[in-house]
């Protein structure tokens, strides 16, 4: 592998020939992949053998942590901090503590997501490797690219080389870092 080399990308037409260069590129058995696509295409994560995300668990728990929070503020500030009896009310009234409860526990589950999400996928990441290949710009509008990096533990540069030519793409590019 050369020093500078980030990966061999392959540029293909359509949707169909991109998932289909991926089903065998993952039974060929290259791990360190990715494919760029103007539109979500569902099926390549299939294709390339991505597992699903942890994301909808952290959010979960994320939730739980705002509904304990929001209770457990309530129960501080009502019996703990500041007890005040108006009306006869008890202290720990658990009806009213629900809105604020559930407030807490959307505005936790939400942040979870959102930061949840940038953490996982690696963002932000202004530059990627693949953007010093001039036709690249095209996978916003009307191209799909499948890359193989240079970090794959099969990697061989000739190897990886001659295997994305037998893909049938339109062309194979080399990315440098």
């Amino acid at each position: 592998m050369e020093k500078n080399l980030y990966g061999v990308m392959a540029e293909f037409d359509t949707a169909t020939e991109l998932v289909d260069a991926a089903r065998k590129t993952r039974d060929a058995g290259y791990t360190k992949t990715d494919a760029f696509s103007p539109f979500p295409l569902h099926e390549i994560d299939e294709a390339l053998g991505i597992k699903r995300s942890i994301l909808p668990i952290m959010v979960f728990f994320g939730g739980i942590a705002g509904f304990i929070t929001g209770i457990g503020l309530q129960v501080f500030v009502h019996y703990i901090d500041y007890p005040l009896n108006v009306g006869g009310r008890p202290y720990l009234s658990f009806p009213s503590m629900v809105p604020p409860a559930f407030e807490l526990t959307i505005l936790f589950a939400g942040f979870t997501a959102v930061f949840g999400m940038l953490f996982l996928n690696g963002l932000p990441r202004p530059y990627h490797p693949a953007f010093n290949v001039p036709r690249f710009a095209l996978a916003t509008r009307e191209k799909f690219f499948l890359i193989i990096e240079g970090t794959d533990p099969k990697f061989e540069y000739d190897g990886v080389k001659s295997f994305m030519v037998s893909l049938g793409p339109q062309e194979v590019f080399d990315v440098d870092e």
